[in-house]
């Protein structure tokens, strides 16, 4: 029996690939204009790091990581997110000494053992985003601008943001009291999880999925209604900012992140193209987290993008495939030896050349250059190698033309130079 891969861990084949390469690459070059630098941290982290980043009492850290212990016995986590690695990283190599206000992106792999669905696998992907050193609401904004025009110059429309805030420390504990208040007069009609969150974290509770916890929280007090004087001016600052700027939101009252690590300003973006899984990305302001895992004091906020949901969104596979510039049909074995030279020729110039080495006929050649979707294909035979040049056949209006042997990669470079 052969073997298979593991269940929730998924391949990413050519003809989907084009589309995350695009998503990559349109974010490095986005986010490079916003002035971030690209930051990679490792796959394995300390268990103790994510438990007091994340929050021991959330779901991640309670139901969902892959720890183990390492041979000297200390406990080691696949990462379950990048945030805390990203501020863990910043602080280990003195980065805010350096420079006081850090932007870093990064793109990678994390791990959390959940049921797989429709976008979501125990191995997912992720585009972060950190923004650190800066308290004012205008990193708030510029962190959200950013995330909307990125979504926007991938293409897509049907997604919106939702803003919330979560407060500070001061103002979210007589809410968290609150919370857990009314929720206990509900208490018998709550799923089996939420009744383990009312003690723990209530607030977790928002992000239940169970149509019956959701009519509950219908009536649930909300927290702007109880944010102190900093946090709602600040709140109002990242609104007002986000106003001048035309960029469209709504408040969601009820919106909380499923990390513990949050502050002030939560949001996510939205779209109905996915069914329940209805969030492409996420984030929020986290002012406490670098003094958490033993910093100082550093505000930040930043976001995360699932790549397995956005590339959902994309479209078909076909707009984002490539295809190669010119295929090289070759017939009798010193055509195919001059043909093995010219393909290394074309593509040290950069043109896209591929063959077929199994010395076919000229018809199931042009069938696998058709099948390539090739622009152009090279015919070469002993007539062409006695007389000095090539066939030069344009796949796309069918015409030919004669080409001398050595204006071939010339000819090439210029024509698929103008196409690009």
């Amino acid at each position: 029996m052969s073997i298979k891969g593991i269940r929730g861990f998924k391949d990413i084949l050519p003809g989907e690939i084009e589309k995350w390469q695009f998503a990559e690459g349109e974010a490095r070059r986005l986010f490079g204009l916003f002035g971030f630098s690209e930051l990679r941290i490792p796959l394995l982290e300390r268990t103790e790091l994510l438990s007091r980043g994340i929050g021991a009492s959330s779901d991640i850290v309670g139901k969902e990581m892959y720890t183990f212990p390492d041979r000297d016995g200390d406990s080691l986590t696949l990462r379950p997110e990048a945030t805390t690695s990203i501020v863990r990283a910043y602080l280990e190599h003195n980065l805010y000494l350096k420079e006081p206000v850090g932007k870093y992106y990064f793109i990678g792999p994390m791990f959390r053992y959940e049921r797989p669905q429709k976008g979501r696998y125990r191995q997912f992907h992720q585009i972060d985003a950190e923004f650190l050193g800066v308290q004012e609401a205008e990193a708030d904004a510029e962190i959200l601008v950013m995330l909307m025009r990125y979504l926007t110059d991938l293409g897509l429309k049907k997604v919106s943001l939702q803003i919330n805030s979560l407060g500070c420390p001061d103002c979210r504990l007589p809410y968290k009291a609150e919370i857990q208040k009314f929720l206990r007069t509900k208490s018998e009609s709550l799923c089996e999880d939420c009744q383990r969150r009312l003690d723990t974290n209530p607030l977790r509770v928002f992000d239940c999925k169970q149509a019956t916890c959701q009519a509950l929280l219908a009536a649930a007090p909300v927290v702007l209604d109880f944010l102190c004087a900093d946090c709602r001016r600040h709140f109002e600052r990242v609104k007002t900012l986000l106003n001048g700027l035309e960029l469209a939101y709504s408040v969601n009252p009820r919106m909380v992140r499923g990390l513990d690590y949050y502050t002030r300003t939560a949001f996510e973006v939205v779209t109905g193209e996915l069914g329940a899984q209805n969030a492409v990305c996420g984030g929020g302001r986290y002012d406490g987290l670098a003094e958490e895992i033993g910093g100082p004091p550093i505000p930040a906020i930043g976001f995360a993008i699932g790549m397995e949901r956005l590339v959902m969104l994309l479209g078909e596979e076909s707009n984002y495939s490539r295809h190669p510039d010119v295929f090289v049909a070759a017939l009798g074995e010193e055509a195919q030896r001059r043909a093995f030279i010219l393909l290394q020729e074309l593509r040290d110039v950069g043109v896209w050349a591929e063959a077929d080495y199994g010395g076919k006929s000229l018809k199931s050649q042009m069938r696998r250059a058709d099948k390539m979707r090739s622009s152009y294909v090279i015919i070469l035979g002993e007539e062409e190698l006695r007389k000095g040049y090539a066939v030069l056949r344009d796949m796309a209006t069918k015409g030919q033309e004669e080409i001398a042997w050595g204006e071939i990669v010339r000819s090439l470079k210029s024509k698929v130079g103008s196409e690009q």
